[in-house]
């Protein structure tokens, strides 16, 4: 029987477009890959993947609040009270399928929504977290940063495995770092620019902490507890360089600062092979490494700006003309296909 999937998209850069690429990737796969459930954790206060992925709009935002003012909210919010409260919840009492709100996405892809509320647990998880231990195998900071994990390990239906696509804020809060734990792969956006490539070593030092442990304030960090309590962190499978193409391929300075990003990641893959998912084609060149752990993506251009709005998957964008926001927006036929193509390839290699 074919196993559960998870995959996190994380970077601690705002801006690179988290949430955009979990509505394109999850909504593709679903349709893509009819024999599983698909399910999008949306860890992100602010909720912008569910409210694509509900269609846009001033809808969705009613949506949103139906389900997040709900005695035990159908949010992320409400399983992680109901986890953290009584040890465990059911990932069916929190998921909502989303055919059933809106028409345009796969019958297989379901939302465990966003929450504006995380902002207000976070500081309670925090206290839970670092509780003084009762018994001698009582851990409660795993127990907590468990959540998230708990969660993919569970099924809609007893014969359909899930993969989750858990989108994220670039804040290292306590429900990110659970966010993080909860992913058996890591994919990393980054945009063109220099604080992207600042970003890949902040990335690394949250997650796994620096060289040398900052002699008084080391063993508080998430790096530290996490190795001290042997909990296993998700490994990088793919870096998705993001919103630097334009035509045929990257403009020449955008492409120096992504091959800049890719020279990064390489040195860190050259010293810490292990935080990478092993592949089984040979490393031994930065060029051989771009090859197997990254992927370009286009720049959406109107198309993504319509899609995100509307809450229409690449594959169902098929008109030239669509309103925003009251005023006629035109998307080129070869802009739509170029898009889909890249996003379809980039599922191919879930």
């Amino acid at each position: 029987m074919s196993e559960n999937k998870s995959y996190v998209i994380w970077n601690n850069k705002g801006g690179v477009g988290k949430s955009t690429i979990t509505f394109h990737i999850a909504s593709v796969y679903a349709e893509e890959n009819p024999d599983r459930d698909v399910v999008v954790v949306d860890m992100c206060p602010q909720a912008n993947s569910s409210s694509m992925l509900m269609g846009g709009g001033k809808e969705s935002e009613e949506k949103l609040q139906e389900l997040i003012s709900k005695d035990d909210p159908q949010t992320i919010v409400g399983y992680i009270t109901k986890a953290t409260l009584e040890g465990s919840a059911q990932l069916s009492d929190y998921s909502t399928k989303l055919i059933d709100i809106y028409e345009n996405l796969s019958d297989n892809i379901y939302l465990i929504s966003g929450d504006g509320n995380l902002e207000l647990i976070a500081p309670l998880l925090s206290e839970r977290a670092d509780a003084s231990p009762l018994t001698a195998t009582d851990k409660p900071w795993i127990k907590i940063h468990s959540i998230v994990k708990g969660m993919t390990k569970q099924r809609l239906s007893e014969d359909r495995p899930c993969t989750f696509f858990i989108d994220t804020n670039p804040s290292f809060s306590i429900y990110t770092q659970l966010a993080i734990v909860g992913g058996e792969k890591l994919l990393v956006p980054i945009n063109a620019d220099d604080s992207s490539i600042f970003a890949i070593t902040g990335l690394f030092n949250l997650i796994w902490g620096t060289t040398s442990e900052h002699p008084v304030y080391g063993r508080y960090t998430f790096s530290s507890k996490a190795k001290s309590n042997e909990l296993e962190l998700p490994k990088i499978y793919l870096l998705l360089g993001n919103r630097f193409t334009q035509r045929t391929g990257a403009a020449n300075a955008f492409k120096a600062v992504s091959d800049a990003a890719i020279r990064k990641m390489y040195e860190e893959y050259s010293n810490n092979e292990n935080r990478f998912e092993d592949r089984e084609e040979t490393i031994n060149s930065v060029t051989d490494f771009e090859k197997v752990y990254s992927i370009e993506l286009r720049d959406f251009n109107s198309a993504g700006v319509v899609a995100a709005n509307q809450g229409i998957p690449l594959s169902k964008l098929t008109k030239n003309r669509y309103k925003v926001y009251g005023k006629e927006v035109q998307v080129e036929r070869q802009q739509r296909e170029q898009c889909k193509n890249v996003i379809k390839k980039l599922v191919e290699r879930l």
